[in-house]
């Protein structure tokens, strides 16, 4: 079980609030947990990564751990605090502008 947290404009679209625990079937991954919330919440599909590349959004950044995730392999492990669910899975919308 992995822990995730979305921004508040996701978390409203999918209606609840806080943190969400996702089963993740095999190991751990970026790719894993995008798929487990997809699944979960179809709503989200196309929101945090390309619907037809699968490729994470520009302005979308993962975070766990104190450390930026975004340019990983989305096939890497996420790290072992993620994986047993005693940190979260940070998904944060960036900001951009000037």
């Amino acid at each position: 079980m992995i822990r995730v947290l979305l921004p508040a404009h996701l978390r409203l679209l999918i209606g609840v609030e806080g943190e969400i625990e996702l089963a993740i079937d095999g190991p751990a991954t970026q790719r894993a947990a995008i798929d487990a919330l997809e699944t979960t919440y179809p709503a989200l599909r196309g929101t945090i990564r390309a619907a037809a590349t699968q490729q994470r959004r520009p302005l979308v950044r993962f975070f766990a751990c104190g450390r930026d995730l975004s340019h990983e392999d989305p096939d890497a492990s996420l790290p072992e605090a993620v994986a047993t669910g005693a940190e979260p899975l940070r998904i944060v919308g960036a900001m951009a502008g000037g």
